[in-house]
């Protein structure tokens, strides 16, 4: 287990080396950020003075070694657009962002793995055919048009959710959240059942798939022939197992909820880091945009070292390999 995790952490600071380099390449081909900061109507020698001031004067890797150094304490400079540190910017932003992937991550599971086992066990039913319909719809529309259908029926018409923002959140320590009010409950509602719709039906469609292929196995029919119940056989067995690679793919996702929530928040205005994003690339805010980068990497990267941790633990067949040395 400790040379697993060693050979991870290893991959695991190529990739975060290899996307900082990314993230350094946007302040040295997407504009110039001095001038962006002094205008089009600076002298040369006020650029040359703040080129360097900020650095930007010496060698290729010194940058980087030094854009390396600050991006590990977390400091990616000031936003060209807001004129405050990138650093408080994303710690404003980030809570909105990870409070609505997570409920719409339970949300998810909690709606697409049930679906799923009913879909397997009841295949042909007229309820598994309902099911199996909405996932392809959930699979088919584009997220910005599930959110957009969502505000017209429930904001507009009934009235019964809010269209856009947050709504009441409560400072606890640094952190903010709107779990704590109602209202906080109300304006999350509908953001994250749109964004929770395209997880459900790939969560929904792998149980199902999942649960059928592992009712065919032999263990099952021995179980069967041992007289146990159907009940202890679907879910003291089958389902055990099915969630196994359930588990791996819904982790991976969970890193695709924070990362790509940036339609999501744009079509209800959510405060979190997408709308942040989607501001910073319209005003070519580089700092931002390569925090961003690096951060949603990071997340990447830490969810597939615990998946995979998970994933070595719950799976015995792993752990027998590896001690076989295979």
């Amino acid at each position: 287990m400790f040379a697993f995790i060693l050979r991870r952490l290893a991959q695991a600071v190529v990739v975060m080396v290899s996307v900082a380099l990314i993230a350094f390449l946007l302040f040295q081909y997407v504009g110039d950020p001095v001038v962006f900061l002094l205008g089009q109507d600076a002298t040369a020698d006020q650029i040359r003075e703040l080129r360097a001031d900020l650095g930007l004067d010496q060698p290729f890797f010194i940058q980087f070694w030094h854009f390396l150094a600050n991006a590990v304490q977390g400091e990616f400079g000031l936003s060209l657009r807001q004129g405050a540190k990138v650093s408080r910017l994303i710690a404003e932003r980030f809570p909105a962002t990870l409070e609505l992937s997570m409920v719409a991550a339970l949300l998810a599971l909690a709606a697409g793995i049930p679906m799923g086992v009913y879909a397997a066990l009841r295949r042909g039913s007229f309820m598994s055919q309902v099911f199996m319909t909405v996932s392809l719809l959930g699979v088919s529309l584009p997220t910005f048009l599930i959110g957009i259908l969502l505000i017209l029926g429930f904001a507009v018409n009934l009235g019964w959710f809010p269209s856009f923002g947050r709504g009441e959140v409560t400072q606890v320590g640094w952190w903010t959240t709107g779990l704590l009010s109602a209202k906080g409950w109300h304006h999350i509602t509908l953001p994250a059942i749109t964004l929770a719709i395209f997880q459900l039906t790939l969560i929904m469609r792998l149980v199902r798939a999942e649960m059928l292929e592992v009712l065919r196995t032999d263990y099952i029919k021995f179980a069967r022939a041992r007289g146990l119940t159907n009940r202890a056989v679907h879910f003291g067995h089958a389902l055990k197992n099915t969630l196994v690679p359930v588990m791996t793919i819904t982790g991976l996702q969970l890193g695709g909820l924070i990362a790509f929530a940036i339609i999501t928040e744009t079509v209800f205005q959510w405060p979190g880091m997408g709308l942040l994003f989607i501001q910073a690339v319209t005003f070519a805010d580089i700092p931002v945009m390569a925090a961003y980068l690096c951060l949603i990497a990071l997340i990447f990267v830490v969810i597939n070292l615990v998946v995979d941790l998970l994933y070595f633990a719950v799976d015995p067949r792993l752990r027998a390999e590896k001690a076989g040395g295979h």
